[in-house]
């Protein structure tokens, strides 16, 4: 009996020693991946969905079996912290590359974007933008940044063009336009392109304002709206000012014929609806929008829900952009920085619920990246247009 229970354990013992490398040898190296977003300050309730956005993908890509061509090595996120800022940004830029990072997704904000891309091209490293929409970022030349999403150049194209079929459509009721935007360089890009726009479509542009961030007083712009009366209201501001700009219009009685947004910092958010129904009903909005005939973004959504988080596009912009750097990663089948880059530059990935298409990169720029026309209504948001993505008519003008 003895020698029986020695050979077994003998045999546990052998077949352990052999295990042991086996699994060793199973367990490649992670990845690591610098996920960096304005975490605290200003921006931080964008930021950290951005973040959000990120890690539930590096979870997703996690599960499903890591990097394949690496042997399922796993992707591992050095988190950062941009502060609100550009030079908070450089500053993390340095410790990642420090640290020995492959790549950097982030970092949300377009002017934090301007800064750690150029940082992050001192070292060849791939910076993925998960949302930052000014052109400026890819049009420096840089070969380490690459956009997934669309730049505010297209978004204001496709907004105002819309807008001219829409209030065509009805009988051109709306002449005349106020532009309010915040100070920085998504802001004050966004309304230089609109203003060009507009007048090249024959509105009038009454008046462009420009406010600080934060901003917690909309009283004194919002009389000035009500002496100028346009008929359409642009806001281009980030989420908290874009909500008390249109919560102050409501409070003194300011109605124009349409708020229509082109990257609204709440206008097409499920959080502002919630929260303020009644100042959102109406708002159209030219933003970047998931395809809501893919019931992948639908799974995901309730997914984020389930976490007591709403479903926002910096969380669906970033977690498409982490798996489109996953694919190249996998495609590179190394985690070194030039073979990235490389093959982010040859990208074709299409398995995303974007109504993207299938990625190409030209300088830098996904090309077939477009933003959705979206419209609260019912205490929901609806795609408008274009027509194969959308879920109701569009409401145009929304008050005679």
């Amino acid at each position: 009996m003895s020698t029986r229970r020695n050979f077994m354990s003998q045999s546990a013992a052998a077949a352990s020693a052999l295990a042991f490398p086996l699994v060793a040898g199973a367990q490649p190296k992670a990845i690591k991946i610098g996920v960096l977003h304005p975490v605290t300050g200003a921006l931080a309730y964008s930021g950290q969905q951005c973040r959000e956005g990120a890690m539930m993908a590096i979870e997703d890509i996690n599960k499903a079996g890591g990097i394949k061509s690496m042997g399922g090595a796993k992707i591992e996120a050095l988190l950062g912290d941009a502060q609100s800022t550009p030079q908070a940004g450089t500053a993390e830029i340095e410790k990642m590359n420090e640290a020995g990072v492959s790549a950097v997704i982030g970092a949300f904000a377009s002017a934090i974007c301007l800064a750690t891309t150029q940082a992050a091209a001192k070292y060849n490293l791939p910076h993925v933008v998960d949302i930052g929409v000014a052109d400026q970022i890819v049009e420096r030349g840089l070969k380490n940044t690459f956009r997934f999403g669309p730049g505010y150049r297209k978004c204001a194209e496709i907004a105002v063009a819309n807008l001219h079929v829409l209030n065509t459509a009805a009988g051109k009721p709306a002449r005349t336009v106020m532009i309010i935007h915040e100070e920085s360089l998504f802001g004050t890009g966004t309304a230089q392109l609109l203003g060009r726009e507009l007048t090249g479509y024959g509105y009038e542009v009454k008046e462009v304002i420009k406010h600080a961030n934060p901003t917690r007083d909309f009283n004194n712009i919002v009389l000035r709206m009500k002496a100028v009366n346009p008929d359409i209201v642009i806001p281009a501001n980030y989420y908290n000012e874009y909500a008390l700009l249109v919560r102050t219009m409501q409070q003194q009685k300011v109605t124009p014929k349409a708020i229509y947004s082109v990257l609204g910092g709440a206008a097409s958010s499920y959080k502002f609806v919630k929260e303020f129904p009644e100042a959102a009903n109406g708002i159209i909005d030219c933003n970047h929008w998931f395809n809501p005939k893919d019931k992948r973004s639908a799974e995901l959504r309730k997914r984020v829900e389930a976490k007591g988080l709403f479903y926002t596009y910096e969380i669906f912009n970033t977690y498409t952009a982490m798996r489109m750097l996953a694919d190249a990663i996998n495609r590179a089948g190394k985690a070194d920085r030039a073979a990235i880059n490389d093959a982010l530059e040859k990208s074709t990935f299409s398995d995303h619920f974007m109504p993207y298409g299938t990625t190409k990169f030209v300088n830098g720029q996904n090309t077939g990246a477009q933003p959705l026309m979206t419209q609260v209504l019912k205490n929901d948001i609806k795609v408008i247009v274009p027509r194969e993505y959308r879920e109701i008519d569009p409401l145009f003008p929304l008050r005679s």
